[in-house]
């Protein structure tokens, strides 16, 4: 049975009341932007011509979205072995979007695994390394790719933490939050929607949040959405519990939350989303070759 570290007193977090506040009431400012598609920057047609294996490969993205935006299943294309110039082609296609993924290593392992979204929402980069070296590189259609949601399975604590004796100066909330969040996540079901905790409204001091923290833990898998804003999202060690916080476009936090969900919806691409990256891709592939 694994054994906890004593909670560390005090915990530097973020959320209400880390601020000191000024006599003056001051308004932070909103997100100003919100991430919308931007076409991948395509190459000249002349670079095109005879990268054969990053057609298929592409052809191969497209088929596996239009069953996944049906059925719902993930499906992956395998790039590994793809010719330096045909991967480049992809890239070059493929593009950035507005959510990345790590999931953490720990101690001394090498292992990473590097998550990108594609401009087309829904279209997933996944690459496993190893030492630098990469072990495997392939594009992943669905909602979110498996290996985040089989990593946050994996850290799950054996036994969730209890606290014994008086509690510790200024935690006065956060033992009913906690027992609100456990009565959520063992009585989660698949579908059943997500329940939010939201800490920015809730009188919640520093040794609070740090208290609570601590009993939910932090596991390895880090998500970051840009769609509007910044979000970063965090597994705990506790079943489909997560830990969501909203930035401003200044990193000032604007919202900080408990989800009890299988994953966070922000990070998420929706049917429409597969919807729309099929018709975009169908148009950028027919001029990729030329019809």
């Amino acid at each position: 049975m694994k054994e906890f570290p004593a909670f560390p007193i005090p915990v530097a977090v973020i959320g209400p009341g880390t601020q000191v506040e000024d006599e003056t009431l001051q308004y932070i400012n909103m997100p100003q932007g919100m991430e919308t598609f931007r076409p991948p920057v395509l190459p000249e047609p002349e670079e095109l011509v005879g990268h054969e294996q990053a057609h298929l490969a592409l052809r191969d993205v497209l088929a596996c979205l239009g069953a996944t935006r049906s059925d719902g299943r993930n499906r992956s294309i395998d790039l590994t072995r793809l010719p330096a110039e045909d991967l480049k082609l992809i890239n070059q296609v493929m593009g950035e979007g507005e959510v990345s993924a790590q999931v953490r290593t720990e101690g001394d392992a090498a292992h990473h695994v590097a998550v990108q979204e594609s401009v087309f929402a829904g279209v997933w980069r996944v690459i496993v390394s190893d030492n630098g070296s990469v072990l495997s590189d392939t594009i992943e259609v669905g909602a979110i790719p498996q290996v985040l949601r089989t990593s946050a399975a994996d850290d799950l604590w054996f036994t969730v933490p209890r606290w014994q004796g008086a509690l510790p100066p200024n935690v006065q909330n956060a033992p009913a939050l906690l027992a609100e969040i456990e009565d959520q996540w063992r009585g989660w079901k698949p579908g059943k929607p997500a329940h939010v905790v939201n800490l920015t409204l809730l009188p919640m001091s520093n040794e609070d949040i740090g208290f609570m923290d601590h009993h939910l833990g932090t596991g390895r898998v880090l998500i970051l959405s840009r769609g509007y804003g910044n979000c970063r999202i965090t597994n705990t060690r506790v079943p489909n519990t997560w830990r969501v916080v909203y930035y401003n476009s200044q990193d000032v936090v604007i919202l900080n939350t408990v989800e009890v969900t299988a994953l966070p919806e922000v990070a998420m691409a929706a049917k429409e989303d597969l919807e729309d990256s099929f018709e975009r891709l169908t148009e950028v592939l027919a001029w990729v070759e030329g019809d």
